[in-house]
């Protein structure tokens, strides 16, 4: 498998640092295990680190998709960090760029989650 996945709590949102290729196969069916498990658990507030993803195909975007709207239909939410250039591309070329919530630091994800009504 080529995606690697670290979690980390931090100040009470979810962090899953993603390393590797978001493709279809084992990468996309682990990323949807893990955000039904973080869920499972009660985690609501997720944040998916891209920093260090090399590569992300059609079925990588559609994972993002449906993981957003799992997370959604629990009440929760799930923002993006750190977008590579490719992956940047990606969501605007296919109008996913309206969807997603999208940072640049860790710090202004968590200033958007400690902002929200529901904090």
């Amino acid at each position: 498998m080529a995606l690697y996945m670290v979690e980390k709590l931090v100040s009470g949102v979810i962090l899953l640092d993603l390393r590797g290729r978001v493709v279809l196969g084992e990468e996309t069916e682990a990323l949807r295990e893990r955000v039904k498990r973080l869920l499972e658990a009660g985690h609501t507030r997720i944040v998916l680190n891209l920093e260090e993803v090399t590569y992300m195909d059609s079925s990588g975007l559609s994972t993002l998709v449906s993981s957003f709207a799992s997370v959604r239909k629990q009440g929760g939410e799930l923002k993006l960090l750190n977008l590579t250039k490719r992956v940047r591309d990606l969501l605007v070329i296919t109008k996913l760029s309206t969807v997603f919530e999208t940072y640049d630091t860790l710090e202004d994800v968590q200033r958007s989650f400690a902002s929200a009504p529901n904090s």
